[in-house]
């Protein structure tokens, strides 16, 4: 018998009240169940499902302040490092980040950058988290 997959605390809670409904029904009349224990599990799944809820909350804020600083680094001097496709080693750069954009697939809000001038100019495409260093244009 395979187990099955839950996916959140409401389909935990909903498992748990059939259950109990399951208990009540078959208990001993007269050894009846504990009200203060069911009361305390009810209470342990209510603090599951607002956890859970907090959680996606805070995820969406996140990506919202995330896409909002990146907008805020437009026409700024980026510092950054990139490895050096002979050596190997990594190279810091400087770029100036050009473009703003949001990967539907990773989910990471991404920033092009321009590093150089005229025909030794490169495009980059990084991360957030790859910037080490943020400073205006001079």
């Amino acid at each position: 018998m395979a187990a099955s997959t839950i996916t959140s605390a409401s389909q935990i809670q909903m498992d748990y009240m059939k259950l109990l409904v399951t208990q009540l029904q078959n208990q001993n009349p007269l050894e009846p169940m504990d009200n203060d224990q069911m009361a305390s599990q009810l209470a342990q799944f209510s603090s599951l499902q607002q956890l859970e809820s907090m959680n996606t909350s805070f995820s969406k804020v996140l990506a919202i302040t995330n896409r909002n600083y990146a907008n805020s680094l437009l026409d700024k001097n980026v510092t950054f490092y990139t490895e050096d496709a002979s050596t190997g080693e990594y190279i810091q750069k400087v770029g100036t980040v050009t473009s703003v954009f949001y990967d539907s697939k990773t989910g990471q809000t991404l920033l092009g950058i321009t590093a150089g001038q005229g025909e030794e100019a490169e495009e980059y495409t990084l991360g957030l988290g790859a910037v080490v260093l943020t400073e205006n244009q001079k």
